[in-house]
């Protein structure tokens, strides 16, 4: 890191009395708890963690220093398991952040997945040339997975993702739930959680840049084959 860019001594000393502050909260509220599941102390808890992360992260930016703490992942925040003992159902909740980071390269795939589907007929429909319209083709025509496995093919770049498992009792209804899907995830029935993000590997984020720099330098890119009349179309079987 750059000298421009490192926090100053202030920065990291702010930081420092956040994580004194958080420290008192917390104690305060595990004295006053209600009970082994008390929200305040939850809440006191994931102030704590968020404010160790950050004096950390200054520090080391700073003076290239760690702290002796470590910081709990996600599966160590979940509150205490109080499903059923011995499910008779799951539910599996996903979720993965995206960026739009080609709008080129996204609407030229939607548009050859579009003329795939209607052949040579032209039509008077340019859903295909918006990127909500595009997003809407694309994954409408692709499986999740096969999306998260050709993401940069389509024009977009990985954020966070999280994938729960919950436990129910029994099934749903077929349709019970689909007004609102994810209402009414109990995370007190996480049977286990797996969360991907940048925080968890940051040493790791000069190798991913070396990656992408790779990949940009690879002869023919997508937009390059889009005008190879001898390329076949995209696999869409689902």
């Amino acid at each position: 890191m750059s000298d421009a860019a490192q926090p100053t001594a202030a920065e990291v000393r702010a930081a420092a009395e956040a994580v004194k502050t958080a420290l008192d909260r917390h104690l305060a509220a595990v004295e006053r708890r209600t009970g082994d599941d008390d929200p305040a102390v939850h809440e006191a808890f994931n102030q704590l963690a968020a404010a160790g992360e950050v004096y950390d992260e200054l520090l080391y930016d700073r003076y290239d220093e760690v702290t002796p703490f470590e910081i709990p992942g996600a599966d160590d925040s979940l509150p205490p398991y109080t499903g059923p003992e011995e499910p008779h159902a799951v539910s599996v909740l996903i979720r993965r952040d995206y960026t739009v980071a080609e709008p080129p390269r996204l609407l030229a795939q939607a548009q050859r997945v579009e003329a795939a589907e209607f052949e040579d007929a032209l039509t008077e429909d340019d859903t295909a040339n918006t990127v909500p319209g595009a997003l809407g083709i694309l994954f409408g025509e692709f499986e999740p997975d096969e999306i998260a496995s050709r993401h940069r093919e389509f024009g977009l770049a990985e954020g966070d993702s999280t994938l729960w498992v919950t436990a129910a009792e029994e099934a749903a209804e077929p349709g019970e739930w689909l007004e609102a899907p994810f209402e009414e995830a109990d995370p007190q029935h996480v049977i286990c959680r797996f969360d991907v993000s940048a925080v968890f590997d940051r040493d790791d984020t000069d190798d991913a840049d070396d990656d992408a720099d790779d990949d940009a330098g690879v002869p023919g890119s997508l937009l390059d084959e889009l005008a190879d009349d001898d390329l076949e179309p995209l696999d869409r079987d689902r």
